[in-house]
């Protein structure tokens, strides 16, 4: 089985992609903002990172650098779910590690199919 951890200061937000993991098959693990994903990274191996960049506190390309700079979690991929959604910022975080990008809000009819993109092609 997956494990994902999501990064989402957002309550409705939250439940909702974790109703969508969850109803897949996913385990899932919440985290409301950077510090708190930091220390469950730091206890538990994920597949996967779902990080909102928006985050209060530390933000999420912050938490990103983080990430990627512990050798322990730097294999761990994380894909950006942002509602940044301008020109260039897909790029942006994928320059800053993100391996994928994900806009909100999230279409509930395509987010699975875009997620599996992640582990069909071995990127997660």
């Amino acid at each position: 089985m997956a494990s994902i951890l999501v990064v989402e200061d957002n309550p409705m937000n939250l439940e909702l992609v974790t109703c969508l993991l969850e109803s897949n098959g996913i385990e899932v693990t919440q985290a409301v903002d950077g510090l708190e994903a930091l220390d469950m990274i730091k206890n538990s191996l994920f597949d996967l990172v779902l990080l909102d960049i928006q985050l209060p506190g530390m933000g999420g390309l912050e938490v990103l650098k983080y990430i990627k700079e512990n050798p322990a979690s730097q294999q761990i991929g994380v894909v950006a779910l942002t509602a940044q959604a301008l020109v260039g910022d897909e790029q942006r975080f994928i320059d800053a590690g993100c391996i994928g990008y994900i806009s909100k809000p999230i279409d509930v009819f395509q987010f699975m199919d875009q997620l599996n993109a992640f582990f069909g092609n071995g990127k997660a």
